[in-house]
């Protein structure tokens, strides 16, 4: 009997594809056929069409035991390019990836107006000497304002169409936790088929999915607002209306203010939670105290979030824990395996980011990178 032809799940095949070869680091057209259920004659078109554009490339054989030996392809790092820039409450992070999700070129600059940000692609860029028809586009991030508040997003939404009318090339906006779990899917190899989570700790606390390879968005593209679920019914009031959201008592900006930091001028709540946490992981024991009361909060919060969307892997990451990460995942771990539901099923693998602190921008690159490669799984918001 022929084989049928599935079809592929999320925006198509070519993107199946893509996350396969991605997640497997170099694998057989054999192997493709296999895992993604498509036809033999689908994979080699496919895959032709991909190799034709410079996404992948042939790079060797395996022994089969038919004997004769399997091509093997993998991903072509270095031809395409995705830029993307973190908007912090100071500052700027810029950073280049290649199609892997490997960072190729850093910077920070201050943070300035951003009907500046095409000179500051164009200077970017520039510095790192990349071909300028081998970057496939922009994406900018920042955290998701309060409801009636600052509207930097919203903001960007306004300006995407001018700025990439200046910089002559693809523009897109998310916000910073959803493109940090993107980023850390794209660049760890993780496998379309786990349901993959990222906690992001910055001033305040974030969240991304990633279901089938494609980031879930929501109804109005504000999934993962994890430092709104409130772990306390009548606790401490936050400024998007609710009581006890666990951003009140786990975030960066939660722990200086618990701490009753002395803010010198000058200071940022970033250099704050810094100094605590360098006093937590150097034995001081209050600072310590503290930190580990801040990650047990944010333990129960993720843990309702496990038990919603029963999650496989998470990772946790931004400025937060850059220094005490090891503090909040031992919490987080230990809270996992006491009271997730599926504990008895299968474990929740949690891990520290490696670059926590340029997680928002890598994934900001990364965005534009699956944009590129895999066509249909980031499709911009249509506000």
């Amino acid at each position: 009997m022929a084989r049928r032809e599935t079809p592929a799940a999320g925006p198509g095949s070519r993107a199946l594809i893509v996350d396969v070869i991605r997640s497997a680091a170099a694998i057989s057209r054999v192997e493709l056929a296999d895992l993604t259920g498509l036809t033999q004659p689908s994979i080699s078109n496919i895959v032709r069409d991909l190799i034709a554009d410079g996404i992948i490339h042939e790079i060797g054989s395996a022994d089969s035991i038919r004997g004769k030996p399997r091509k093997l392809i993998a991903i072509k790092p270095a031809n395409r390019f995705g830029i993307g820039f973190h908007l912090g409450p100071d500052t700027v992070t810029c950073v280049a990836v290649d199609l892997t999700g490997g960072v190729v070129g850093r910077e920070v600059v201050p943070r300035q107006p951003v009907d500046r940000l095409a000179g500051q692609f164009d200077d970017f860029t520039a510095g790192l000497d990349l071909p300028r028809g081998r970057i496939e586009g922009l994406a900018i991030v920042a955290p998701t304002p309060y409801p009636g508040g600052p509207e930097t997003p919203g903001e960007l939404h306004a300006l995407r169409t001018e700025l990439a009318e200046r910089i002559g090339l693809p523009v897109m906006v998310e916000n910073d936790a959803a493109a940090a779990a993107l980023g850390e899917f794209w660049s760890r190899r993780v496998s379309r088929e786990q349901a993959f989570g990222c906690v992001y700790l910055g001033t305040g606390i974030g969240a991304g999915f990633v279901f089938g390879g494609a980031l879930f968005r929501g109804a109005s593209f504000d999934a993962g607002e994890l430092g709104h679920m409130s772990i306390d019914y009548d606790g401490r009031p936050c400024p998007c209306g609710n009581r006890g959201c666990v951003e009140r008592y786990a975030s960066m900006a939660a722990v200086v203010a618990d701490a009753q930091v002395p803010m010198d001028a000058g200071a940022t709540v970033s250099s704050a939670y810094d100094a605590v946490a360098r006093a937590a992981v150097n034995g001081d024991t209050a600072a310590f105290e503290l930190l580990d009361r801040a990650a047990g909060h944010l333990a129960v919060a993720v843990t309702s979030m496990v038990n919603l969307l029963d999650l496989g892997r998470i990772v946790l990451t931004g400025p937060g824990a850059a220094l005490a990460g090891s503090i909040y995942a031992r919490r987080v771990r230990a809270h996992l395996e006491r009271a997730a539901h599926s504990r008895q099923r299968h474990p929740v693998l949690v891990e520290l980011s490696a670059q926590p602190r340029d997680a928002a921008s890598i994934g900001a690159a990364s965005l534009v990178v699956q944009a590129s490669v895999a066509p249909g799984h980031t499709p911009g918001p249509s506000r």
